[in-house]
């Protein structure tokens, strides 16, 4: 491809839009009224007196934002050092200059990343002239195109490029004071858990959603796999879902149309509306660069860039924060302060613009002074911005409190421009484990007392945008229903199961009347010849260590805020007292999990599960869901592998397969607000089957989803299976509805029918046979009777005494929190089934630990009785 080849035509035109639909445009813009794309678009061509109008209702809408954010009349900046921690990149963009390859770097004497010595070296400089943020931004994933990228990695002991970006960024805070800001290009979800907790922001430009200035050849973005609008929409989604203060925005001029451009502002506003995690947009116009496939571009006018300023500021509304790079703009601020920015962005007095070399930091006394002249004070910020900085938790890990607070005003959250900036530890405090708080008995008073409210007072804030989800959501909400012939899946479901098609299981999953009694026959029949009539349980006590948690599950009434009233923290102490207790009464298992404590280190599940190893040994540990193995992965900086290896040498036997929900991202991501993806629960999953960590299965349905679903989720629990064999057993978790969010927010169903709840246990009798041969129903969720009734229908386990619920309870299920053995016995005779206590993974329960549990019942003395319904 030749260089001319490689230049995109421009794709605006002349063609004006009609004198009447300006006119509109400008009045819904003038009166305030929402705009749609098209009226956007014809805004984006404003020009003269139209665009005199439009960035005076736009500078009208930045003023109410200042004044309502207590801030009015300030424009920001945040005092910086740019650190190009590596310039390779996998991505080719054609109007890039930052990104060079490895022979340059050699001849000009540098390694492939700046090494650690070089990064502190300009972070204490900047520190030394008052800077507080460092802006660290280097190419995409440079490692998988270039080998010399891999090698400087292996050489310096780092697995991957985010490995180094975390490893120095801990550096940076501990030896100079300065907050890292990471522009590491596309991250996973995973990636996210991972930074977080080193860096208070993040940032990627959007730079456009037009696909096919990606996907065509010629065009910028061409054979660039990061820049694919579809991935960096998902990259700000999982910013949103890990609350962390995220920075977007768009480069224009690119070979966009107006209506494209019009449609990534509208992309943005989606993603901060629905997580409200996007603390800025920048507005960035394109400059040809010389040895660049676009040099021959011709730059983006500043019209247009005013244009894009006042329409993006009308989008995104009085709150939303919105910067145009100073050095990029030929001095005519005062354009653009009238257009409706309120920040100036990074300004650093150390380094230069790595990105735009060729154009140099305006002085901020000059930026001062121009900033006055258009009326506004200029007020340094942090690289989070100040809402997010008085916002505290979800949006800032503990570890990076003391060093945001350092540098804060506290009232205000912009930056105190003389503070000093010095290292201060990063590392985990030394006492480790928290101590226990709050409502540590709410294992019993849940029975007799309760819960306080039926919602945290934060309900509005924590999970998202109500209404947005509301729009996302509203396909699930009533369960559809497809007519297919039961009648021939009934048949091959009887002959052999694995044959099923996906058209004849998703019948069978809509069945009702005779053909669902029909289907509940086969899978009974299937559970008789695979399990018997031996209806199994297991003496077991669940111990919840701690229900503050942040990560803003929507189906979840069990998190609390630390500061909640029913927010509790049990100490070791307490956690290996239950455990003797249950021993003492003949449990034979503990499984324990918790929320994800923004407190509790990583290595605080070893020492959970240390803990009651040391004071019962023969009890099997069956603790930690997923979501709690990265959690513990991601703060203690190894890998889910090593993590896992760590856990099982400190006790850990087997872990729950709970927060897998509906392993569909499509329900999922309305479930949840920053749970672990599908692909991150099934990763971790099969790592633990293969270093022998055995695992269970769930699924929690009846809420937004829907059939297809059920099906995608049990088909990919017989993938996993076929492959690791580590699955002991699947659960049916019926969605208790009553105080759960996304319930009482009107968004989901109030659980399922007895229908559903039939359908799907039999369903995951046929569709996992032979795989996983254990289905286990939910009496505390169903009650006895709905317990029996899925016996009936395929289950052939009844899970465990439990001895304490608590999860299920705060979300107002009926059914207590224990039952006794001579309970569970009772609900396999209501089944016309005999009943045999068992092991975690369904071997035979040691004759001495029959007995105890036969003395008492299986259930602690001390426990209340169970309400009744």
């Amino acid at each position: 491809m030749s260089d001319q080849d490689a230049v995109p035509q421009t794709q605006q035109t002349d063609d004006r839009p009609t004198a009447n639909a300006m006119r509109r445009a400008l009045k819904r813009a003038r009166d305030g009224v929402a705009l749609d794309v098209t009226e956007a678009a014809v805004l984006l061509r404003a020009r003269g007196a139209d665009l005199d109008d439009l960035t005076a209702s736009a500078a009208r809408v930045r003023d109410a934002g200042l004044a309502a954010a207590g801030r009015p009349g300030v424009i920001t900046y945040s005092r910086s050092v740019f650190v190009p921690l590596t310039r390779l990149c996998r991505d080719k963009c054609h109007y890039c200059t930052f990104v060079t390859v490895p022979g340059k770097l050699r001849r000009a004497g540098h390694g492939m990343f700046m090494s650690p010595d070089e990064v502190l070296d300009v972070a204490r400089k900047g520190a030394a002239l008052g800077c507080k943020e460092a802006l660290i931004t280097l190419g995409d994933k440079p490692e998988d195109r270039w080998p010399e990228a891999r090698e400087w990695l292996d050489a310096h002991g780092y697995d991957d490029t985010i490995a180094y970006v975390r490893a120095i960024s801990i550096r940076i805070l501990e030896e100079t004071g300065l907050l890292p800001h990471l522009n590491p290009g596309v991250l996973s979800w995973t990636d996210f858990q991972r930074l977080k907790p080193v860096a208070p922001s993040m940032g990627m430009m959007l730079e456009t959603t037009a696909e096919r200035l990606w996907s065509e050849p010629g065009m910028p973005h061409h054979g660039s796999p990061d820049k694919e609008p579809a991935v960096r929409l998902r990259v700000l989604e999982d910013a949103g879902r890990s609350s962390v203060p995220f920075t977007s925005g768009l480069l224009i001029g690119i070979g966009e149309t107006y209506e494209e451009r019009a449609e990534s502002l509208f992309a943005l506003r989606r993603t901060a509306r629905s997580y409200h995690g996007i603390q800025e947009l920048i507005i960035q116009n394109f400059r040809a660069k010389p040895d660049t496939a676009m040099r021959g571009m011709p730059d983006a006018d500043l019209d247009d860039l005013v244009a894009t300023v006042a329409v993006a500021r009308h989008i995104m509304g009085p709150s939303g924060n919105l910067q145009a790079p100073p050095n990029l703009v030929d001095g005519e601020y005062a354009r653009l302060i009238g257009a409706g920015i309120d920040d100036w962005g990074g300004v650093s007095p150390v380094t230069i613009d790595h990105v735009n070399p060729e154009k140099p930091w305006p002085r901020l006394d000059e930026l001062a002074a121009q900033s006055a002249l258009a009326g506004f004070e200029l007020r340094e910020r942090l690289c989070v911005y100040p809402e997010f900085v008085t916002r505290g938790e979800p949006w800032l890990d503990p570890r990076l409190l003391p060093h945001v607070r350092a540098l804060a005003d506290p009232d205000t959250g912009l930056a105190v421009a003389d503070a000093p900036v010095v290292g201060r530890p990063w590392q985990e405090p030394d006492e480790g484990y928290v101590a226990a708080s709050g409502r540590t008995d709410l294992h019993r008073t849940i029975d007799t007392e309760g819960r306080t409210t039926d919602r945290r007072d934060d309900f509005d804030e924590v999970y998202g945008d109500w209404e947005a989800l509301r729009e996302q959501a509203a396909p699930g909400m009533v369960p559809s229903r497809i007519d297919g012939d039961a009648r021939e899946a009934l048949a091959v479901a009887a002959d052999d199961p694995t044959r099923l098609t996906d058209d004849q299981a998703l019948a069978l999953l809509h069945a009702d009347g005779p053909a669902l009694d029909a289907l509940c026959q086969v899978a009974d029949d299937i559970r008789k010849t695979v399990n018997g009539d031996d209806v199994t349980y297991i003496v077991t006590r669940n111990i919840n260590f701690t229900n503050v948690c942040y990560t803003g599950c929507r189906f979840c009434a069990f998190a609390q805020r630390r500061t909640d009233a029913d927010a509790y923290t049990l100490s070791l102490d307490q956690v290996a007292d239950r455990a003797q207790q249950a021993w003492e009464v003949g449990a034979v298992e503990v499984c324990m999990q918790g929320g994800i404590h923004p407190d509790l280190p990583g290595t605080a599940y070893f020492d959970i599960a240390r803990a009651v190893k040391e004071r019962v040994p023969g009890m099997h540990v069956h603790a930690f869901s997923p979501m709690e193995v990265v959690n513990g992965a991601s703060r203690t900086g190894l890998s889910i592998r090593e993590w896992l290896t760590a856990a099982r040498e400190a006790g850990l036997d087997s872990i729950p397969g709970t927060a897998a929900e509906i392993l569909d991202d499509e329900v999922r991501w309305i479930l949840t607000k920053g749970k672990l993806p599908t692909a991150t629960w099934i990763e971790v999953v099969r790592t633990a089957h293969e270093l022998g960590i055995r695992s269970s299965s769930t699924m929690m349905y009846g809420h937004v989803d829907q059939p297809r679903h059920w099906l995608g989720h049990l088909r990919t629990l017989a993938g996993i299976q076929q492959e690791t064999g580590g699955f002991t057993e699947f659960v049916t978790l019926p969605f208790i509805h009553t105080n759960a969010p996304v319930y009482l927010a009107g968004i989901a169903r109030p659980g399922p029918t007895t229908r559903d709840n039939r359908a799907v246990t039999a369903m995951a009798r046929v569709l996992l046979h032979p795989h996983i041969p254990n289905i286990q129903t939910s009496w505390v969720k169903l009650g006895t009777e709905g317990a029996a009734e899925m016996l009936r229908s395929g289950a052939n386990d009844l899970g465990g005494t439990l001895m304490e619920e608590t999860i299920s309870r705060m979300a107002g299920s009926s059914y207590g929190s224990y039952k006794s053995v001579k309970d569970l016995v009772a609900v396999a005779d209501a089944a016309g089934r005999p009943a045999r206590p068992r092991t975690t993974l369904y071997g035979t329960v040691p004759e001495e630990r029959v007995r105890a549990a036969a003395a008492s019942d299986g259930h602690l003395p001390e426990l209340l009785p169970v309400l009744e319904n």
